[in-house]
């Protein structure tokens, strides 16, 4: 995963090089990283941005939360590594961090966008310092065992670090520890997603782990596909959630300005994190030792498990419709390797329940 700072102070660093591309030896989408390809990136992170800003308007995100421009940066700054590294940043860094200190240091640049937000507002907390340096340090530092120089990447299956890692990087998340570093409502999410740079870095920079399928180039085959599956997966959710009484149908047209913002909101804070973690990296690494079809169900019962709490004590119907979900998700995934493919799966299917059944 990323290191913010060092994603965003690398990409203005770039020295300049005779050949426009960098390759990596994996397989990796978007292990490459050009100048050209890092242009058309910083304009749609432009776009984006604007997107955000205009959608935080919409939700007075800006009256509500005080210190907007801190806040605005600090969330650019957690934005760029997510954005960067679907256009194949990782290579970048790889032929960048080329001492092991430096490696394994970088990542403890998560914690510029705390102090950026937290500073202004009189709402440091020490704690909270620690953790977004030494997580993110600490679980690179893990993986960085996997690494070999002689052949990067070619530890394929889940080791013991890796399900460590995942450990620390999504109980978290699962838990909702970290999320009085940003004690705000619109603002919840930004703690998983400093999680998520910190994934993409250590997962594709230091471990290089290979067919995450985190590139945010779409295509058409990943719309295709991901339609495919949710037409697969709605009648199977909307005759057993209503059999269990966990879905109701409501009528109902939302304005425009809702189903757009519910779609990227959900989509970048919801699915694709989500599905980063799920499919590119738990259910990918899971194949090597378990099979396509054991990976497939078992990343599909952990997903399923991660909504236990939601509500507590145990909501089993929910886990049960999860899991049967994740199976979908991890079958428009693995149909190309690609995380656009099962991320849009996922956020029709959540949007569509947000708004019609919930």
């Amino acid at each position: 995963m990323a290191a913010k700072g060092t994603a965003l102070i690398s990409l203005y660093t770039m020295p300049p090089a005779r050949e426009t591309m960098t390759r990596m030896p994996d397989s990796t989408p978007g292990s490459s990283f050009s100048r050209s390809r890092l242009l058309a990136a910083a304009l749609f992170y432009i776009i984006l941005l604007t997107t955000f800003w205009l959608v935080a308007r919409h939700f007075s995100l800006n009256t509500r939360l005080g210190h907007m421009p801190s806040t605005f940066l600090a969330f650019a700054l957690i934005l760029g590594p997510y954005w960067f590294f679907g256009f194949g940043l990782a290579g970048f860094l790889r032929c960048l961090l080329t001492h092991r200190a430096a490696r394994l240091l970088a990542p403890g640049l998560c914690l510029l966008p705390y102090l950026i937000y937290s500073l202004p507002r009189g709402e440091f907390r020490w704690p909270f310092l620690f953790v977004f340096f030494f997580l993110p340090v600490g679980v690179s530092a893990l993986l960085e065992s996997l690494a070999t120089v002689e052949a990067p990447g070619s530890i394929r299956g889940l080791c013991w670090q890796d399900a460590a890692a995942l450990a620390l990087l999504g109980l978290p998340v699962e838990f909702h520890w970290l999320e009085g570093s940003f004690p705000h409502p619109g603002l919840t999410s930004l703690p998983k997603l400093l999680l998520v740079d910190s994934a993409l870095y250590a997962f594709l920079v230091v471990r290089r782990t290979q067919d995450v399928g985190y590139d945010l180039r779409p295509r058409a085959r990943d719309l295709v596909t991901g339609i495919r599956e949710l037409f697969f997966f709605a009648p199977v959710v909307i005759t057993l959630g209503l059999a269990l009484g966990f879905i109701t149908p409501h009528g109902g047209l939302p304005s425009s300005t809702t189903i757009f913002s519910a779609l990227v909101i959900t989509f970048f804070f919801v699915a694709v994190p989500e599905e980063l973690f799920f499919r590119g990296l738990l259910e990918n690494l899971l194949e090597a030792r378990l099979g396509r079809t054991g990976a497939l169900l078992t990343s599909a019962i952990v997903f399923g498990l991660s909504h236990f709490n939601k509500p507590l004590p145990f909501n089993w119907r929910y886990v049960l419709l999860a899991t049967i979900a994740g199976v979908f998700y991890g079958r428009a995934w693995r149909d190309g390797r690609r995380l656009l493919a099962s991320a849009t799966t996922h956020t029709l299917v959540d949007v569509l329940w947000a708004l019609w059944f919930r």
